[in-house]
């Protein structure tokens, strides 16, 4: 995805190309926001860390298009390539192209020309050109490294000659394995340097354990919805810890809006090259910072949205889990200094993690952008997402090696940079515990309510029939009358015609038999 929420800088990559595989070092320096760089010789990797305004990093390579350079942003997190100028020595498609990211979209021509990048030579590589403006500048673009299935250029041009450029180097270069990886330096680190490496088809050396790592499958959305496909993995239902040790997604009851995941406490995960801030469900965000001495939710126009604010020597510590491995997050990535201001003027930081609410028919909960991938060293195999695989090649996943693991190292390097506050995390109040099941609790009561109701009719009714039967057992039954009574049913001296000539009956006693 292109990043969207910050003016994103820049961090360099150096080449050195091996048999059938490409190694490209990161070196990072700060630089001011958008400010273009000197492209090096052959397609080295220029990574430049921005640390003024609204400053991140983003990080580019430079690629020749037709002939002539350009610097574009390296992007896990969509699959199409396109730059901003004239390109030189191109071919018409007579297609155009859009592609749609989180706040904004770029679109254009779509056209051919020779690709040279990291040593490779696609000599009909499809791209959209875009017009230069203040937002993209001449001389720049972006390369997209996500699956096929989203490329909107291929969907133009209606065949595999609108491919991106992974998928074309990976079909012509059979010998290259169709994996990549990608470690990322952290600017302002003082133990570490701000660099890294991307690599096609090669692991970087020291880093060899990446493949013992339990394979993450990608988790692959149905034909339908293939224009959405991410390389996106499934967190542990237990797999987000915050500042105090807590299960966060017991704690705070937090679900996923996935609707094809079978359990509901898993969130589903896009790994996102392309994204400065990670974004997460607001429950998780609130775990986070909720606690910090100073922390905020303030809603801020120049980060697109709703944030936590939060002094900058606060320390917060949290780590994520998938398949059972932990991720610790170093804590100069949790709390973001992006140089920014209060609304009185005074310097703040920003919880790196921002709150994301997923809408209907979502795909995904979580973005893991770069202030969670400095924290791994990431291993991307597209299995049989490269076009013209077969079904039956591999299944493509996702490995990752930790390499934030030593706490008390990245506590001191958080310390050096940003002095110290101490405070004491502390779990969720039993308040905010019930609070985040309050939909459950209430839903909950409901049931109860309608079934104690239907309880009451139900006594009320067997109550009323029970009457009705005894009473109907006790009653006399009578027979009906459908004519007048006869005489002796008002006169007692007529029954039986029986008496004296006078009519009268004798009675020997009250209890005479004839009575």
């Amino acid at each position: 995805m292109k990043p969207s929420l910050l003016p994103l800088s820049l961090l360099s990559f150096c080449l050195n190309e091996l048999a059938g595989a490409v190694r490209l070092g990161l070196h990072g320096r700060p630089r001011p926001r958008r400010v273009g760089g000197t492209l090096e010789n052959r397609a080295d990797v220029v990574g430049n860390a921005s640390v003024g305004n609204l400053g991140d990093v983003e990080y580019t390579t430079d690629i020749t298009l037709g002939g002539q350079k350009f610097t574009v942003q390296i992007d896990t997190g969509s699959s199409d390539l396109w730059v901003a100028g004239s390109v030189p020595n191109t071919a018409q498609t007579g297609k155009t192209a859009k592609v749609q990211y989180a706040v904004e979209a770029i679109q254009g021509s779509v056209y051919t020309a020779a690709l040279e990048f990291a040593g490779y030579t696609v000599k009909d590589q499809a791209f959209i050109e875009v017009a230069a403006s203040s937002s993209n500048r001449a001389g720049t673009g972006l390369m997209g490294l996500g699956p096929n299935t989203g490329s909107q250029v291929r969907e133009s041009v209606g065949s595999s000659s609108g491919d991106p450029v992974l998928d074309r180097i990976f079909r012509q270069n059979t010998s290259t394995p169709n994996y990549i990886t990608v470690l990322l330096g952290r600017v302002r680190d003082p133990t570490d340097p701000p660099n890294g490496e991307l690599t096609i088809g090669e692991l970087l050396p020291g880093y060899e354990s990446v493949t013992s790592q339990p394979k993450l499958a990608v988790s692959v959305l149905e034909s339908s919805n293939s224009g959405n496909q991410h390389w996106q993995i499934l967190l542990d239902s237990d797999g987000i810890i915050g500042p105090a040790g807590n299960n966060v997604i017991d704690e705070f009851n937090v679900e996923t809006a996935v609707k094809s995941t079978s359990n509901d406490k898993q969130l589903t995960v896009v790994l996102d090259t392309g994204y400065s801030l990670p974004q997460v469900p607001p429950k998780v965000a609130e775990a986070f910072y909720k606690d910090v001495p100073g922390a905020s939710l303030v809603s801020r126009s120049d980060l697109n949205g709703q944030i936590w604010q939060l002094p900058c020597d606060k320390e917060v510590n949290v780590t994520f889990k998938f398949s059972g491995v932990k991720y610790p997050i170093h804590p100069l990535d949790t709390n973001l200094d992006l140089n920014l201001t209060d609304s009185s003027g005074n310097r703040v930081c920003v919880g790196a993690f921002q709150p994301l609410t997923a809408q209907d028919g979502a795909t995904y909960d979580v973005i893991f952008g770069m202030a969670f991938l400095r924290n791994a060293y990431t291993y991307i195999n597209f299995g049989d997402f490269v076009d013209g695989s077969s079904s039956s090649t591999a299944d493509p996943y996702v490995q990752m090696l930790s390499t934030t693991n030593d706490t008390a190292e990245s506590h001191s390097d958080f310390i050096k940079v940003r002095g110290n506050s101490p405070w004491t995390p502390t779990d969720a109040t039993l308040v905010e515990r019930l609070r985040a099941r309050l939909p459950l609790i209430i839903g909950l009561a409901v049931g109860a309510g309608v079934l104690l109701l239907l309880a009451i009719a139900a006594c009320c009714y067997y109550s009323r029939r029970d009457k009705r039967r005894r009473g109907a057992f006790f009653r006399p039954t009578y027979q009906q009358l459908h004519e007048p009574a006869p005489p002796e049913a008002h006169d007692l001296h007529l029954v039986g015609g029986q008496g004296h000539g006078n009519g009268r009956v004798d009675y020997s006693s009250p209890w005479d038999a004839r009575y």
